[in-house]
């Protein structure tokens, strides 16, 4: 006896052909609709990555501007900014105490070099061996100078506290003899960590579309003369993708011409996306 079995029927080549392409079809249109979307995603993303990287080197900047060494910001040129960085200053004794019976005070004058000077104030980032202080610094070309010049000397020892505590809070003990520069009465000290100078440098590819120049931070001994180029290999890089970088700096802004003015602008660009960020600082110039 023959047993029979139901017709099987499967899918034929065409009919597979057929789906694959209304499946091809529906999904071309389906990636056509979202492709802006995930384009417009991705673009968000750079920019905001961009925009990101800008503002943080621009702030580095600025809170290093606020605290640098008064009068001490040149410009080499556009891209190329120099400062002296401060750690922390204080006010110095400028001559002896009031109280004839209280003797072994050391103080700062316009007349005698001295190698020691009572600190009046608490330092609230002690100055180390090979620090520098800076003493009234009313023009640009004083500072650095370094020791050679009349208001710059190196910190050899600081005593915590002084001796007496009606003398000051420390007394500061100094490599070369220092005296008050002339006309200078503000009493008032900064200290300079390492004696280092800082350049701020967009360097590499500037300006092409291409977005590949950099924004490097250079830490350099005090010189007269301004470097900018010979970049350190190991020079930290505060941005990356700069596109263009211009730095103005004015000096004499304001009625009392005490206060100067920094403006740095710094576009990054990434993918055909870019960024432009501007920020400005009013600078301290008041010894």
């Amino acid at each position: 006896m023959t047993k029979r079995f139901p017709k099987q029927r499967g899918f034929s080549l065409v009919e597979l052909i057929i789906v694959m392409v209304l499946i091809g079809a529906i999904g071309g249109i389906i990636a056509m609709q979202i492709k802006p979307t995930v384009q417009g995603y991705l673009a968000v993303g750079k920019r905001a990555g961009l925009t990101d990287q800008a503002d943080s080197a621009l702030r580095r900047i600025v809170t290093e501007v606020r605290s640098a060494v008064p009068n001490s910001l040149r410009l080499g040129n556009a891209q190329c900014l120099e400062l002296v960085p401060s750690s922390d200053g204080g006010r110095y004794r400028a001559g002896p105490d009031v109280d004839p019976a209280r003797t072994g005070e050391t103080f700062l004058d316009f007349d005698t070099p001295t190698n020691e000077f009572d600190v009046l104030t608490t330092f609230m980032a002690a100055p180390r061996p090979g620090d520098l202080v800076v003493v009234g610094n009313q023009n640009n070309s004083d500072v650095y100078q370094g020791v050679t010049g009349p208001n710059v000397r190196t910190i050899q020892q600081v005593a915590t506290p002084a001796p007496a505590s009606w003398m000051g809070e420390h007394r500061v003990t100094l490599l070369e003899p220092l005296t008050i520069p002339n006309g200078y009465t503000g009493g008032r000290f900064v200290v300079v960590p390492g004696g280092q100078a800082v350049s701020y440098i967009c360097t590499q590819g500037l300006n092409d579309g291409t977005g590949t120049g950099q924004l490097v931070r250079v830490v350099r001994p005090i010189a007269p003369g301004q470097v900018c180029n010979g970049i350190p290999a190991n020079a930290p890089v505060l941005a990356s993708k700069v596109e263009r970088c211009e730095i103005t700096y004015s000096p004499n802004q304001g009625a009392t011409q005490q206060s100067g003015f920094m403006q740095m602008q710094l576009t990054l660009t990434d993918g055909g996306e870019s960024v432009s960020l501007t920020i400005g600082a009013h600078v301290n110039n008041v010894p």
